[in-house]
């Protein structure tokens, strides 16, 4: 059994992690960790679990009694907890914040399976990517692979209010979400510079802006991205691509029908589809911004890392309806 600790366990992506944990057949839960809310039992916060755990937050932290921690901070926080605190070199680290995402002087993976497959096998510590940032790279990433992004490239994309985070604020209050839509950091969104960086990875190079719009939806998760691509290559020749470059992605799929939100949600899947339109190529995808935007694809990186099915723990059945 892979022994597993969370840090930062009472915000909504610790609650999901312990929820996809629970019922992950070859990984067991060591300690929670939640300094405000030890002692407490984890469904009094995740009221979803009652029935399903005895689990406790404790506001201790057992390194040397786990085989991988899960960072669930904040951004920002992760950089400094490692600085206060000694975690044994043998223990694997993922971490859901941006801290370690931008290649640097640290050895984090950076955890994007499509593409960092290999290197996350034989990762000890990786960054898991952020979820705008993983449904717009999924959207764009066989587009590089064809050289397509020499214009600067248009995004939007829309998320539920669970990617704000637990901690209530003025966008998050129900009676200013329900009925309402907004923008906000258009053009300069935090998870632009990893972008940037897997699309460069994989072009070799990247001249064009993204010209991300991210939208706050009146709606709890997941994420709808459209891109718009100028090109003269064939729609033909580009969804052909598409197909072949998600060929071996476990939770990556092209499909030709065009998406809807709810096909998604509750999964760790991804979808993508292509549509031409003279010289403007549409590209559109779909993530659960809590499971392949955040949890689920760190838990596929576990997976990874300690050489089990890249699946386990992650059958789940979208929503749909």
């Amino acid at each position: 059994m892979i022994r597993v600790g969370i840090l930062g366990a009472a915000g909504y992506t610790g609650g999901e992690l312990i929820r996809l944990l629970l019922n992950h057949t070859e990984a067991e839960i060591v300690f929670a960790n939640s300094e405000s809310n030890a002692g407490n039992p984890v469904s009094d916060v995740h009221e979803g679990l009652t029935g399903e755990t005895d689990l406790r937050f404790t506001d201790e932290m057992p390194f040397d009694k786990v085989d991988v921690v899960f960072f669930c901070f904040g951004h920002g926080k992760s950089e400094a907890f490692l600085k206060e605190h000694n975690i044994p070199a043998n223990v694997k680290i993922i971490d859901l914040a941006q801290d370690f995402r931008i290649k640097g002087d640290h050895d984090y993976v950076y955890g994007l399976p499509e593409i960092n497959r290999d290197e996350i096998k034989k990762a000890q510590h990786v960054a898991n990517p952020g979820c705008f940032a993983t449904a717009i790279q999924l959207a764009l990433l066989p587009a590089a692979h064809l050289s397509l992004l020499k214009d600067d490239v248009s995004v939007n994309a829309i998320t539920g209010s669970t990617g704000a985070g637990q901690k209530p604020g003025a966008t998050t209050h129900f009676s200013w979400r329900s009925d309402n839509l907004s923008i906000y950091k258009p053009f300069t969104h935090q998870h632009l510079a990893e972008i940037k960086q897997s699309l460069r990875q994989v072009q070799g190079y990247l001249d064009a802006d993204i010209d991300f719009i991210p939208y706050r939806g009146n709606f709890a998760r997941g994420i709808f991205c459209t891109a718009v691509v100028k090109t003269k290559v064939p729609e033909d020749t580009i969804i052909e691509t598409y197909k072949d470059f998600y060929s071996d992605a476990v939770f990556t799929h092209y499909t030709d029908k065009p998406l809807d939100l709810k096909q998604v949600v509750n999964t760790n899947k991804a979808l993508v589809h292509c549509e031409k339109y003279g010289n403007k190529l549409l590209i559109t995808s779909c993530i659960d911004n809590l499971l392949k935007g955040a949890v689920g694809q760190a838990v596929q990186n576990m997976n990874l890392m300690f050489g089990i099915d890249e699946t386990a723990g992650l059958k789940l059945k979208a929503s749909a309806f």
